[in-house]
């Protein structure tokens, strides 16, 4: 594919610089989408800006996002004005009577939700956000904890959509025979060393063995002070309990949980399925115990369907920029410059930096590896690299990717859940994301 060279990276420059200097996620994706519209052709920018648009919202996948995030949505809600929630926090907090505790069972948590990672950031934040407000700990810390457990679990476990979907990408570029997908996948894990690092370097800090760092020891300071978060966003606040019949017990909040990841289990890891079963679970338990009027009840779905919109509309954004970047080529542009500087002992730490690096700056965690897998595979393959070292390189791309994008999914849905702005959530957990970055590079470099 014939590309425009190193101006290619332009829009997500434009992207970047925007989010730093105005915070505002949305705003520095529409900058970097309409930059790459005027880059395609300045005169066709808006009929093209349409097109885009109309395409990612009718896209599959951009569709399932919605559907399953405004679900999930509607769960969290109706487990918040329940009182479900709030006896949830009570029973955990009786055991975490402290920061480590509140923190550490945050993490592990995060670590039983395997099952999908918009299901992980969005409940694990929710639900942990009283307990730790209870302890001082800054809703950013939180949003750190939240997301350092949801991709990287989601990669490491292959009970997920994760390993559902990049088996599915293996298999369908040949580097993995039919039906051995995930066995490919499952024997890479070893290998996926960022998401290992990022598990570890999480544990470490909600445990206090490692210090609060650059703009988080700012944050913890403010929460320390009983200022938990700057700039939530407001609806999450404003979903006290409501009910006036019966108090909600700890097995209201257990019991649709479980649904929703059993019942995803059920049908094949699929989330939406289980998201829609656990809400329509939950809807008859609490409307036949009276917890909530059934009118209260409907109102609550709608209700959390409405406070994911701004999550949801980063999310489209971030599908479009994704869009204008492929078609300007910047990925490939990004890989075929570096390829002439690939051997066998550089190539899966070079692939790993430059396939992060395109992930990093296109939010795309999943969308950009099927245009790469199919590239830096038979590289590796050419230059004697084992098969499971080089995937494990790609995939540790791909979570670094989701964890450290300011507008990645899980970001923005991280940030949502814990009650926080994405971009202080984005720019407090950085030194943590790029030092486990670090020790990930090192370990491909010593393991070639």
């Amino acid at each position: 594919m014939e590309t425009l060279g190193i101006i290619t990276l332009l829009p997500a420059l434009v992207a970047i610089v925007t989010a730093v200097l105005t915070h505002r996620p949305i705003e520095s994706l529409l900058a970097g989408v309409i930059a790459g519209l005027l880059l395609l052709s300045p005169a066709q920018t808006i009929p093209n800006f349409s097109e885009i648009l109309l395409a990612v919202v009718m896209d599959e996948t951009v569709a399932w996002v919605i559907i399953v995030c405004g679900l999930i949505g509607s769960l969290i809600v109706l487990m918040m004005r329940s009182g479900a929630a709030l006896a949830f926090s009570h029973a955990l907090s009786s055991r975490a009577r402290s920061r480590r505790g509140a923190l550490l069972s945050t993490w592990l948590l995060g670590v039983l939700i395997f099952i999908d990672d918009y299901l992980n950031a969005l409940s694990v934040g929710s639900s942990m956000r009283p307990v730790t407000d209870k302890q001082k700990v800054s809703r950013e810390m939180l949003a750190y904890v939240v997301d350092s457990t949801a991709a990287p679990i989601c990669m490491l476990i292959p009970i997920s959509t994760w390993a559902v979907f990049f088996a599915g990408v293996l298999e369908e570029s040949g580097v993995a025979a039919d039906g051995e997908g995930l066995t490919l996948f499952i024997s890479a894990i070893p290998y996926m060393l960022y998401p290992w690092f990022a598990l570890l370097l999480v544990f470490l800090v909600a445990g206090g063995w490692f210090p609060a760092i650059g703009p988080m020891r700012k944050a913890e300071a403010f929460a320390a002070r009983g200022e938990l978060y700057s700039h939530a966003p407001a609806a999450l606040e404003s979903h006290e309990p409501t009910n006036t019949g019966r108090p909600a017990a700890l097995y209201h909040f257990a019991l649709p949980m479980l649904a929703l990841i059993g019942f995803s289990v059920w049908y094949d890891i699929d989330v939406e399925i289980g998201v829609l079963m656990a809400l329509l679970l939950t809807i008859v338990i609490f409307g036949v115990q009276r917890l909530l009027t059934w009118h209260q009840l409907f109102d609550s779905v709608l209700d959390g369907i409405k406070i994911m919109v701004p999550a949801l509309t980063i999310i489209v954004m971030a599908f479009m920029f994704k869009t204008v970047n492929d078609q300007l080529g910047m990925p490939s542009y990004v890989i075929e410059t570096i390829s002439p500087w690939m051997t066998a002992t550089t190539l899966p730490v070079l692939t790993f930096i430059t396939l992060a690096f395109v992930s990093f700056a296109t939010g795309s965690s999943w969308g950009i590896f099927v245009i790469a897998i199919p590239v830096v595979m038979p590289l590796g393959a050419a230059a004697g690299v084992d098969t499971t070292l080089m995937v494990g390189a790609v995939m540790s791309a791909s979570a670094f990717g989701s964890h450290a994008c300011f507008y990645s999914d899980a970001t923005v849905l991280a940030a949502q859940g814990s009650g926080c702005s994405v971009m202080s959530h984005a720019i407090t957990q950085i030194p943590y994301v790029l030092i486990a970055a670090g020790f990930a590079a090192v370990g491909l470099t010593l393991l070639s």
